[in-house]
Order: structure tokens, then C-alpha cells, then sequence
């Protein structure tokens, strides 16, 4: 045992950040540091090794060191989970380390899928249970020298999952089985009881409870009609969706020059879409402003919150996984540097915009359908002095090799990530409303890890810089729009 975890061990090492790129790669380190280092530790306590697991607790501490935890097991697993559903991943392709015709050399055992089944289990997300118990019993069957107790744990749970999910006489055949093999198994009276009450209210009789196994059922959602945003969220993750051709015909690149300093050094710009406006700034943010931040946050990076609207606190929610911190103006000569390219960018004062927000998405890290903006009813906007936010700056400082778009439900558009580029949009119309067009969500990482760096700008000193239209219905129809020639037609720069 001791010897299977130095070698694994030496395989982390030799891999080095890479084993956290990839969703299976990055669960078995969790395992390894959780569930194999807790075995490793109870044989040490056996032989009386007390004073040298102290010596690592204490030499873990020293170096600021955290071992993952059994939270983080399930978030690991839980990840898969969400990966698999976004990208219509196959159980058993992942489960042998294959994901979209790429292999890996890290399969799954048996055990290990049973792992990632009973998070869901324990969730009573019924759904990927039954997806994970079945390839842990399809495994365990063909293991040459099978865990009894593992094929027992598997076999019963397998079963409850069958049961919830609308296949009672298979659940009944398995947990029969199990009885057979185990005839001291605790649960087994009680759960064969428990099917076998379930067919008689399904009209079933004795004699029919099993025959006819029909073919087995596991569906995600109850009701499919009522997740209809989930589906086109998923889909735009998976790129799925493309934009029409009339509208891509309407769409350009250009250089901004709209500021004597751009006229030496102009921004490259692509419109991505017009309503509402979106842009991608091309090549402005370079590596090496890229490293320092990366360098400045990393130790410094937690469980990313958010505002909670009863509490107007910053709290962890389970739809937004990732990991933040907020670097002030005055931190770093590379944050002030970035709020004045910013100010170049959008043509809008950052006096009133929020701290530099810095986020790392790791394994399955995604942030699901949101508005940047508050809702006029929002307690939490009566508190802003400063006033809504009017636009988001995206600095993308990585370039996942699988996922992590950012996509925009109601208009249908997929924004890849681009490194050393920045996505910007208008969250708010000219009147000063919610633009409800902007409705977004960070699709999740499924191979790579993500660094995106963002820019809240608020409404206040806007005034002239961003009026109101003559007409409710007036947007702009490039970045800083006063009603000027459009760049297509004619170089934007200011005379």
C-alpha cells in the first residue's frame, strides 16, 4: 500500500499543475490526498509513528500547506457530474480517461467510480447515481480479485437508484441478488419490502414483479419543459448554436482611435454581436501583466461568494465555482495601468467602478446564468451610491483547451475564451435599465484552467460620457457611440 502511494506520488510530481487540468486526472489527486492518505495514516498510527504524522501536520502548517478535504471530494465529483451534462460526456469513455476521443492514461477502478456515484447518492441526485453505480458494478465485475464489500455497497446503492428512478423490478432483481450472496446484509428485507410494495401500487401482481423487465429509464429532469434555459445554456457551451448569417454579415473588426494616444497605439476591436453590443479587445492585457497578477493573487485566492439579497453579504453559493480575489487601485502599478486602459477601452470614467476582481475556474469551475446588473428592486442597489453597473470589462488571461465560454442566453451567442483579449458589453440601456439581453453564464472548464480578470464600472460620472438616447430604444452601434460615424465607414478618431 505504502509503496502504491510513492509511486503515484512520483506520477503527481513528474506531471506536476498538468494533473489538474484534466476532470478524471484532478479527482484522483483529490482521492489520493483524501481518501489513500487517510489509509496511510491509520497504518502509520499502528505502528506507533504518532510523532511523525505531527511532525507533517506541523510542517504543513509552517509552509501554509491544505490538503484537500472530503468537501473536496465531492465538489471533484460533483464537477464531473456538471461536465458531463453540459458536454454529453459518455460514463463509460470517462471512466476509462477518454474525453471527445482524447484517452488518458488514468482509468478509473471500480471503487473510484463507486466514489464519484455515492457523492450523488448522498446529494439524492438519483440521476448520475445510477450513471455511476452501474459502471462501478460493470467494473467490479471484471476486477480479478473484487472488493466483497465494495461489490455489496455498489450493488445496494445501484439498487435504490434504480428504484427512484422508475425501475422497481430491476431494483428488486439486484437487491434479490445481493440477498443471495449476502444473506446477513441488513437493508435487504427492508428494501425488498420496500419494491416490492411499490409494483403492487403500480397495479402489479406477485407473480408479475418479475417478468417483463423493461428496458431501463434515467431521465435528468422530471419535466424537460421547464429547463428549456438550461438546454440552450448547454448548448452554447458545447458551441452548438451559431449565429445566422444575416447577422454575421453585419459584424466587423476595426482599430479604435478615438483618443490622440490610440493613434499610435489604436485597439483592435471585433464586434460580436449588436443587440446588445458586445466586443472583443484583442491583445491588450501581455503575458507578463498577465504572470504579475497571477503572482499577486495566487496565495491569496478563495471560495469566490456572492451578494446574497437577504443578508447583503458576500456568501459561497453552488452556482458559482470558482476561486476570486480583489486587488485595489493602489495595490499594483499593473491595476492602475489596467484602469487606465480601461478608460481608453470604454470611453468611461472609472471613479465609481469596483476593485479588480481576479478568478481562477479549476475542475468543472463555471458560473451558471446571471445578470451583472441589480434588479431596481434590489435592496442592494438602494446601497450603491455609485448606481448600477453600467458595463463589464472580461479580461480572459488563459486559454482552456476544452470549455469555459462565456454565453449569453437570450441572444444566443458563445464567446470563446481568447487570451490577451478583453469581452465588453453594456449592462444597462441608455435610459439606465437592466438590458435583460444580457443574461450570461460562464460555461465550465473541462480541460485546462481558466484566469479571467474583471472591471465593474457603475453608473456615476457617466453622465456625458454615456447619455441617454433621444429614444428609449437608441444603442450604440460601436464602444464609446456619441453619434459619430460608424468605424466601418469612417476611422472613429477624435479630432
Amino acid at each position: 500500500m505504502i509503496k502504491d502511494y510513492q509511486t503515484k506520488n512520483k506520477q503527481i510530481l513528474a506531471e506536476g499543475a498538468n494533473s489538474l487540468r484534466n476532470p478524471i486526472k484532478a479527482f484522483l489527486l483529490i482521492k489520493h490526498l483524501v481518501i489513500d492518505w487517510k489509509i496511510i495514516e491509520n497504518l502509520m498510527m499502528q505502528n506507533v509513528a504518532k510523532v511523525f504524522i505531527r511532525r507533517i501536520a506541523e510542517e504543513r502548517i509552517k509552509q501554509k500547506i491544505k490538503y484537500p478535504t472530503e468537501e473536496d471530494l465531492t465538489g471533484a465529483a460533483t464537477a464531473i457530474f456538471r461536465l458531463q451534462d453540459v458536454y454529453k460526456l459518455n460514463t463509460k469513455d470517462l471512466s476509462n480517461g477518454k474525453i471527445f476521443d482524447v484517452g488518458s492514461n488514468q482509468n478509473l477502478s471500480a471503487r473510484d467510480c463507486f466514489l464519484i456515484g455515492r457523492a450523488a447518492y448522498r446529494a439524492k441526485d438519483y440521476y448520475h447515481a445510477l450513471l455511476w453505480m452501474q459502471e462501478a458494478y460493470d467494473k467490479v465485475q471484471k476486477e480479478s480479485e473484487p472488493s466483497f464489500e465494495d461489490l455489496q455497497d455498489i450493488m445496494e446503492k445501484l439498487s435504490f437508484a434504480l428504484f427512484k428512478q422508475g425501475n422497481v423490478k430491476r431494483a428488486l432483481l439486484l437487491i434479490e441478488q445481493l440477498k443471495e450472496i449476502a444473506p446477513n446484509h441488513k437493508r435487504t428485507a427492508k428494501k425488498i419490502k420496500l419494491y416490492e410494495e411499490a409494483l403492487k401500487k403500480e397495479g402489479f401482481k406477485p407473480n408479475e414483479f418479475r417478468e417483463n423487465i423493461p428496458p431501463m429509464e434515467n431521465r435528468r429532469f422530471e419535466d424537460e419543459t421547464r429547463y428549456r434555459t438550461t438546454h440552450i445554456y448547454e448548448a452554447l457551451c458545447r458551441n452548438e448554436i451559431p449565429i445566422g448569417d444575416e447577422e454575421i454579415s453585419k459584424l466587423y473588426c476595426y482599430y479604435k482611435q478615438d483618443h490622440p494616444y490610440l493613434l499610435l497605439a489604436p485597439f483592435k476591436v471585433e464586434i460580436v454581436r449588436f443587440d446588445p453590443l458586445a466586443v472583443i479587445f484583442h491583445d491588450v492585457i501581455s503575458n507578463e501583466e498577465i504572470s504579475i497578477i497571477q503572482e499577486v493573487s495566487h496565495s491569496r485566492l478563495e471560495r469566490a461568494q456572492v451578494v446574497s439579497p437577504a443578508t447583503r453579504r458576500r456568501e459561497p453559493a453552488s452556482f458559482r465555482i470558482s476561486k476570486n480575489v480583489w486587488l485595489e487601485n493602489n495595490e499594483h502599478e499593473i491595476v492602475e495601468r489596467l484602469n487606465r486602459r480601461i478608460h481608453l477601452m470604454t470611453n468611461l470614467d472609472l471613479k465609481f467602478a469596483e476593485d479588480l476582481q481576479i478568478a481562477n475556474y479549476g475542475i468543472g469551475g463555471y458560473y451558471d446564468v446571471h445578470y451583472d446588473f441589480f434588479m431596481k428592486d434590489s435592496p442592494l442597489l438602494e446601497s450603491l451610491p455609485q448606481g448600477n453597473r453600467i458595463a463589464t470589462v472580461l479580461f480572459y488571461m488563459s486559454q482552456p483547451e476544452i470549455g469555459g465560454a462565456t454565453a449569453f442566453i437570450p441572444i444566443k451567442t458563445t464567446v470563446l475564451p481568447s487570451k490577451n483579449g478583453a469581452l465588453f458589453w453594456y449592462n444597462l440601456v441608455r435610459s439606465g435599465e437592466g438590458d435583460h439581453r444580457t443574461h450570461h453564464a460562464a460555461c465550465p472548464v473541462l480541460v485546462g484552467i481558466k484566469w479571467i480578470a474583471n472591471k465593474w464600472i457603475h453608473e456615476a460620472g457617466q453622465e456625458f460620457l454615456r447619455p441617454c438616447g433621444l429614444k428609449e430604444t437608441d444603442q450604440e452601434a460601436f464602444v464609446g457611440d456619441l453619434g459619430g460615424p460608424v468605424p466601418k465607414d469612417h476611422s472613429n478618431i477624435r479630432s
